[in-house]
């Protein structure tokens, strides 16, 4: 697996992962050697593959959409950084998102909002705006998710705060097209108390 030049590039921790994210979007071809050093050992192969998967997804979500299922798989990969990547590049890919493959996973998708893990389920909450934005006929269901953030259990209270902080974050992102905004807004003066 190593021997390919693109992931002992990738394996230098100085390497620029945007850079090489625009090489495999000008040749393609090159992404299978992405999608293959997820499954590297070595970490820095690993994780920058990871990384420029994420870029990818947000410059160019076409050339990502026919591996939608690999992602939607990952949501429920044990390994965690992974499982961050998957639920930010689909998020990315709600934008080209034809057969509304994301709309028959929302429960799976939105499942880490209730906790017990902080950072899972901050990036989720992060990630549901770009949804909403992409496809604003979710934008009530993905309100409805978000509310849910009130009533989790995370580690420590501390860590609800964060939660509730990035839950407000991502309303205020796709707020205007909220018909209810009178509960998003008694949800924000509830955090302000």
């Amino acid at each position: 697996m190593t021997n390919s030049k693109l992931l002992q590039q990738i394996s230098q921790k100085e390497c620029d992962k945007e850079e090489i994210a625009e090489q495999v979007i000008k040749k393609p071809e090159l992404l299978s050697e992405v999608f293959e050093g997820l499954s590297a050992d070595k970490a820095s192969i690993k994780y920058g593959c990871d990384k420029i998967l994420r870029i990818i997804s947000q410059k160019e979500p076409s050339l990502l959409y026919p591996k939608i299922d690999f992602f939607i798989h990952n949501l429920d990969c044990e390994n965690t950084f992974l499982k961050w990547g998957a639920i930010d590049i689909i998020a990315n890919l709600a934008a080209v998102d034809s057969d509304k493959k994301i709309e028959k996973i929302l429960d799976q998708y939105f499942s880490p909002i209730p906790g017990p893990v902080l950072i899972t389920a901050a990036n989720v909450v992060k990630a549901a705006a770009r949804i909403a934005l992409a496809k604003p006929q979710l934008t009530e269901r993905i309100t409805k998710e978000l509310m849910k953030v009130e009533e989790a259990n995370y580690q420590t209270t501390e860590c609800r705060r964060i939660a509730l902080g990035h839950t407000i974050e991502s309303f205020d992102k796709f707020f205007e097209q909220i018909r209810d905004k009178k509960t998003v807004v008694a949800f924000v003066k509830r955090q302000l108390n």
